[in-house]
């Protein structure tokens, strides 16, 4: 979550970020600036500072209702660590789970579970080079369970047990978190970040450490660590959530004053990674990597947020990044795009640093001429600028996302609360509240001119300070450039002829006739769950659930049965490309580059898709642009837009995409699971350069029209902030204007199901020294709630049963679980699949240590404490999800699609009481018996 390069490898593209973990420290110039410039905090933050140093803040927040966040923020890292303590920052994160003075060992976990807090979704924590983040999310309306909750914080601000027994069974899980993280983007990263480190300290102190260290410190290395740098003059708690702020205050005194600082405190030094103002170049290979990508960081002192001037440049970066992305997503609209990939911007780096980031993903054989294109639009800003319908709809993209965070106000969740006070300890990063924001935004925005956006190409596209990383496959290396060939491609790129963009917009309404629209003939009422069922003139069914749960979303989603499933094996590869094609061309008058100008200020989102059993829509929309959103809706219906420009374009780019797929061992084995999971049926197998040969831009077109040529089999929901009675005009205009045949069609069941019968398979591929491991059993299912039930309550048990023998008790693993999913349709069938990674001598140990965990529980039930924990856990996620717009959308289209009563959600909760061990066993016997069971493990290539 925090990693500090985060590298994203799809079909088509690898993108590498940066992310700032830097605590950073007012500048002179900011300590010298007025009261009146520094932002202030916002009021209902009450913040406080203990005798001993200790840092609190508490706000109440009531969304969710009967929650709270507590967060510990320690300003400890790795980047603190002596030689032979590098790893434990982290490890000693690790080691707050593994026993406390009022939480012995598992205690802690095994309580919070019971409270109904999961480990690894709520309870959580991170660490990075310059941080320790502690997380708990608790129920508040539980007095004990909140009062331990405090009582955690306390024991993991400095009375963690570190008991040697623990540690040494730590060991093991810590090792395996750093065994998952090896393969092509870490062998590439420990070439590079020297380089883009300045071969500074932050170079040689990654919080996952050094193997050496984590095999061999002794208990007195990281007690010593603890006691260092885990006291409270560098600590904070943040409690945001529904509380009694007095109250809590009172509770953070009484436990948190007797926090003792040593009585020689060590230094806390401020790293920094220093510009060391000359040009590096690296070319880095590997033989796993499927891309060529090309990167250039060019490194800047930092920004800080703490003054209104601060916040105006913020202001001014953002519509930058606004506007230079847009320009690289239009040069991808092309039907020749010269990368697969590519994007620039200007963002946090680390230790100080500011860094304007440049990348390319470059189509195979082809990375000079898609490096240029960077190049070239970078230059075309650096010459000409933006333009000022640019700039103008930016500012409205701006001022609209201003707006909408403020009419949600009241309704910010507490998690993104406590996040920004984070920030605001380890960062000093203002926090005024989104109302102080807001006025601010509205006030420097409208004078932001073209030279304030312009400048900052030439104030950061600069040649100095200037890092190029090339990154490939190991077998092009012969063919990468030099740093030599590289700076000629520069070179050049400033000596061409570069002309001024152009935009590129239309000023046409979005539908330009008045439609006839339909009317509502019937209407229902489900009165329990607040919804209203129509039914229109042209057989649309509309269900409607009005909240209060956001002011300023509705989410609506429509589905009709048939989808792919109707279409041959070979149109298959047209029909499941068609959505994109037609998402691709725009609609309409609109071709898609003006589409999303044309949407400029509106809060929008509505696309279609055909999945294999349904077709359809997904779409949002502020209520201001419901309007909007549905009229969308209608063109996607009505006039899809044909583009073979932007065709060949899409083909170029997913070949590209796929060229070098098999280098990447993890995608080698997702593909190879798919395929043996769907008895090889071609719509199971992975992508392929054949199977994007087979779509036709044609066929995919008539099968689009064909999917959305009748809408009387369609069902539409919509949830959120909307009345019943105003929206129903709406819906009858554009809704009941859409095309009627009144055909009656169905699904097509295509046979492909998991083999019946036991199945070993292993996949060879990587040179790392590590496995991963999935266990399939699978099945006819009866799908009803009770058997459902028993299926998830299963999948959570074994997870728990897992997670306590694999990784707590032997070590072996950093993550396991068990996952169950359930079909009614075509048939009823189940799926229980457990996966986890592991050293590769180690997996036929776990497997059998895995089946023994399943035996225990076919022969004596589930222990009754997991089952209470699986309760409390689904009871208190259920309670947070009945108040969310997604939740309400997904489960009432998904129970209509099922042919299920929408009511079954009024139940749900008094149906868990109904799970007993002794079910359980039976269940465990029925799904998990071993007849159906496939083994299927992905290990390194033989040397």
């Amino acid at each position: 979550m925090r990693n500090i390069f985060k590298i994203y490898i799809s079909a088509v593209a690898i993108l590498i970020s940066i992310e700032s973990s830097v605590t950073a420290q007012t500048t002179s110039k900011t300590v010298q600036q007025t009261a009146s410039e520094i932002i202030p905090l916002d009021p209902a933050i009450k913040v406080g500072k203990l005798p001993n140093g200790f840092t609190y803040y508490i706000r109440k927040n009531v969304e969710p209702k009967n929650r709270v966040q507590l967060y510990l923020a320690n300003k400890v890292g790795s980047i603190l660590e002596n030689d032979d303590q590098q790893g434990l920052a982290h490890f000693m994160e690790h080691m707050g789970f593994n026993g406390t003075k009022n939480f012995p060992k598992n205690d802690l976990v095994n309580y919070l579970q019971k409270a109904g807090v999961r480990f690894g979704a709520d309870l959580n924590a991170y660490t990075s080079f310059d941080e320790t983040v502690y997380q708990l999310p608790i129920p508040s309306d539980d007095p004990e369970v909140l009062k331990n909750g405090i009582q955690i914080m306390r024991d993991w601000a400095q009375d963690a047990t570190l008991d040697p027994a623990e540690i040494d069974k730590e060991r093991g899980v810590v090792l395996e978190e750093k065994r998952l993280g090896k393969g092509a983007q870490q062998r590439l990263q420990d070439k590079y970040l020297p380089m883009i480190f300045n071969n500074s300290r932050y170079s040689n102190r990654l919080p996952i450490g050094t193997e050496e260290v984590l095999k061999n410190f002794t208990p007195a290395t990281i007690q010593q660590f603890y006691k260092d740098w885990y006291r409270p003059d560098m600590q904070a708690l943040i409690v945001v959530g529904d509380i009694d702020v007095n109250a809590m205050e009172a509770m953070i005194k009484a436990k948190f004053s007797d926090l003792k600082n040593p009585a020689k405190p060590r230094a806390r030094t401020n790293y920094a990674i220093p510009l060391i103002n000359k040009n590096q170049f690296m070319v880095v290979t590997d033989n796993e990597f499927p891309v060529t990508v090309a990167q250039i960081l060019i490194k800047h002192p930092e920004s800080k947020l703490i003054t209104k001037t601060d916040y105006r440049n913020s202001i001014v970066r953002s519509l930058f990044n606004q506007m230079i992305g847009a320009r690289f997503g239009e040069l991808t609209k092309q039907a020749d795009p010269p990368f697969l990939q590519a994007g620039a911007n200007i963002g946090g780096f680390l230790a100080g640093l500011d860094v304007y980031n440049a990348f390319v993903v470059a189509k195979p054989g082809e990375l000079e001429r898609g490096f240029k294109a960077v190049l070239t639009e970078t230059e075309r800003v650096q010459k000409f600028g933006f333009t000022q319908t640019e700039l103008d709809r930016a500012k409205q993209s701006y001022m609209t996302n201003m707006e909408s965070s403020l009419k949600e106000k009241d309704k910010t969740s507490s998690d993104q609360l406590v996040n920004e006070y984070v920030r605001n300890f380890l960062e000093q990063e203002a926090s005024p509240g989104i109302a102080y924001e807001y006025e601010l935004a509205k006030t420097f925005t409208s004078g932001i001119t073209l030279q304030d956006v312009n400048q900052l190409s030439k104030q950061y596209i600069t040649d100095v300070n200037r890092d190029v990383i090339i990154m490939g496959p190991e077998k092009d290396k012969a063919t990468l450039p030099g740093e030599a060939t590289v700076n000629g491609w520069i070179n050049n790129v400033k000596q061409e002829k570069i002309t001024a963009f152009v935009d590129q917009v239309s000023d046409k309404p979005l539908l330009g006739t008045q439609l006839a629209g339909g009317k509502i003939t019937s209407e229902k009422k489900i009165a329990e769950l607040g919804i209203t069922e129509l039914k229109l003139s042209n057989g649309v069914r509309v269900f409607l659930k009005p909240t209060d749960f956001k002011n300023d979303e509705i989410n609506f989603t429509a589905f009709s049965p048939g989808g792919s499933s109707l279409y041959s094996d070979a149109d298959y590869q047209s029909a499941s490309a068609a959505t994109a094609i037609v998402r691709s061309g725009g609609i309409a008058e609109f071709n898609s580059v003006q589409l999303p100008k044309m949407l400029t200020g509106k809060i929008v989102s509505v696309s279609p898709y055909i999945g294999e059993r349904f077709e359809g829509i997904s779409g949002s929309a502020a209520p201001k642009d419901l309007e909007t959103a549905l009229q969308l809706t209608y063109l996607y219906f009505t006039q899809p837009r044909k583009d073979a420009e932007i065709f060949k374009g899409l083909i170029t780019q997913s070949k590209g995409g796929l060229a070098n797929r098999e280098n990447d061992p993890n995608l080698v084995f997702a593909d190879s699971v798919s395929a043996i999971l769907g008895g090889y049926n071609v719509r199971r197998t992975g992508p392929s350069i054949e199977k994007v040969d087979q779509i036709n831009l044609d066929r995919a077109i008539e099968i689009y029209k064909d999917r959305f040529a009748d809408a009387s089999d369609f069902t539409f929901t919509f949830v959120g902030n909307f009345e019943t009675e105003k929206i129903k005009p709406m819906l009858e205009q554009y809704l009941g204007s859409l095309p009627s045949t009144n055909r009656k069609e169905s699904a097509k069941d295509l046979g492909i199901k998991i083999p019946a019968g036991k199945l070993d398979k292993k996949v060879y591929k990587g040179k790392e020294p590590k496995a991963s491991v999935r266990l399939v059993f699978s099945g006819d299912h009866v799908y009803n709630e009770k058997n459902n039930n028993q299926l998830e309550a299963l999948a959570e048990v074994l997870s728990i049963k897992l997670i306590e023998r694999l990784r707590e008790d032997e070590g072996g693993v950093y993550g396991v679980g068990a996952r169950a999913s359930y079909s009614k349709l075509p048939q009823g069938r189940y799926t229980m699949t457990i996966t986890f990674g592991s050293a590769p001598e180690n997996v036929e140990k776990l497997i059998a240590s895995t089946l023994d965990e399943i035996n225990k529980i076919r022969q004596n039930g589930a222990q009754p404490i997991d089952l209470e924990k699986f309760i409390a856990e689904e009871t208190r996620t259920t309670e947070t999800q009945l108040k969310e717009n997604g939740f309400w959308l997904n489960y009432i289209s998904s129970q209509l699609q099922n042919e299920e009563d929408p009511k079954q959600v009024l139940t749900y909760l008094n149906s868990l009481k109904e799970l007993t061990p002794a079910a359980l066993k039976t269940a465990a016997n029925t799904y998990l018996s071993g007849n159906n069971f496939i083994r299927l493990v992905l290990l390194p290539e033989s040397k």
